[in-house]
């Protein structure tokens, strides 16, 4: 194994072209760092943090209205949401929810607002009461990175966007599934980038 597939940092940070992933924020790569993050865990949250700013970028592009939403904080959401399974390693590789039961106070100890470090536990449970539009967002990026679709996840999505933007539900749908489709196309890629690196 290269020290560059070893590197957390580099995982992060370094510019990647096959397949091509945004970088992590700073912020995320040197507390992956400072915490001895796996490199899978540190693959895996750059793929979801590409999807998740994909899809952002794809809301900001839209023509009319939207829910209102904090893109940054969708996209800390997404390059974080793992984060627990510092602490539950055999959970990268097998099942297992005590990451999301222990993500969002580690990300609180190491300086995180609870307001973003939420999406450490939200991710999996979008389906609560109170859950808002940015968290289904990184719910949806955290699923369509591997072309997995969720059907009540982007109905609740599609609901969101139809209630503030005007358009009719079955358009909203089509829209969404345009955009999910594009990415599901890159997932082999994205999979791929996450298996090459380590445990």
């Amino acid at each position: 194994m290269t020290a560059a597939l070893t590197d957390v940092r580099a995982i992060a940070l370094d510019p990647c072209a096959r397949p091509p992933l945004r970088p992590l924020p700073e912020s995320v790569a040197m507390l992956l760092a400072e915490l001895d993050a796996p490199p899978r865990l540190a693959a895996h949250l750059r793929a979801v943090h590409d999807v998740a700013a994909r899809v952002v970028a794809w809301l900001e592009g839209r023509d009319g209205t939207r829910p209102p939403f904090d893109p940054d904080a969708v996209r800390f959401g997404a390059a974080t949401h793992d984060i627990g399974k510092v602490l539950h390693r055999a959970e990268l590789s097998g099942p297992g929810d005590r990451h999301e039961e222990d993500g969002p106070a580690l990300l609180v100890a190491h300086g995180v607002e609870p307001e973003l470090a939420r999406f450490a536990g939200t991710h999996a449970r979008w389906d609560a009461p109170g859950v808002g539009f940015e968290d289904l967002l990184v719910a949806l990026a955290d699923k369509v990175w591997k072309n997995k679709r969720v059907a009540d996840l982007e109905d609740r999505v599609v609901v969101a966007l139809a209630e503030c933007g005007g358009r009719e539900r079955w358009e909203e749908f089509l829209a969404l599934d345009e955009v999910l489709s594009r990415l599901g196309d890159g997932a082999d890629g994205r999979l791929a980038y996450q298996a090459a690196h380590p445990l």
